[in-house]
């Protein structure tokens, strides 16, 4: 573990799956499950998953799946995704009382999955509801795509250049750094190497500190990983 850094933002964006949740053995199963029915290589469609639309990932796998049949795969990858949320996710360590140090405070979900997927999953751990969630279906490009975290900034009322962005995936990051934001990322589901691009990198969600606080801003401390 390296030395400490502070960053004053006003607002905290959060990726929801390998940042304040742990659903990876869950979403990896029905993913492999919807390879298997499609006849597609499990190990090949898991590369690059993470952090990446429902839609988008089905649109990628099976390219020349008639739309009508994409949305019904999405709405059966989506009920056995929000189905499995109370025994297939917990809480990230030190994701519950990150977010209940931030309670108030201007902050958000932002997630590729969709809002019966994240709030199941919200659900499940015991988080907060956060005073805006993004999910995948309100946004017309998914990560690395900008748009939703601008989207979340917008709902905040916000600049992006005042955000910090926590992230777990190389697409996540992407789009939080295009967005404008601070970006600093969590090794909970990818090594140092994959998550280079990030501003900042620590180890979990304990080791991100709120300090202090005033009427626009927070002040927040990260051990910093060592790359």
């Amino acid at each position: 573990m390296g030395a400490g850094c502070t960053i004053t933002v006003a607002a905290v964006l959060f990726d929801l799956d390998g940042v304040l949740v742990d659903s990876t053995a869950a979403v990896e199963e029905h993913w492999r499950a919807f390879a298997h029915r499609h006849g597609l290589d499990g190990d090949a469609l898991l590369v690059d998953l993470h952090g990446r639309r429902m839609v988008d990932i089905i649109a990628r796998a099976l390219p020349g799946m008639p739309p009508e049949e994409r949305e019904r795969e999405a709405s059966r990858v989506e009920a056995d995704e929000a189905d499995g949320a109370p025994g297939g996710t917990r809480a990230i360590h030190g994701a519950l009382e990150l977010a209940a140090a931030l309670e108030g405070r201007p902050w958000a979900v932002v997630t590729s999955g969709t809002t019966p997927v994240a709030t199941a999953r919200i659900h499940a751990v015991g988080l907060p509801r956060p005073p805006v969630l993004v999910t995948g279906e309100q946004v017309e490009r998914g990560k690395p795509d900008p748009a939703p975290y601008l989207l979340a900034a917008e709902l905040l009322s916000v600049p992006p250049a005042e955000c910090v962005v926590i992230e777990d995936a190389p697409a996540g990051l992407s789009a939080g750094a295009a967005a404008g934001c601070t970006t600093v990322a969590v090794t909970t589901s990818h090594g140092t190497t994959d998550l280079a691009a990030a501003d900042h990198l620590v180890d979990s969600p304990a080791d991100i500190e709120v300090l202090a606080s005033s009427a626009t801003t927070l002040r927040i401390r990260c051990q910093v990983h060592e790359r």
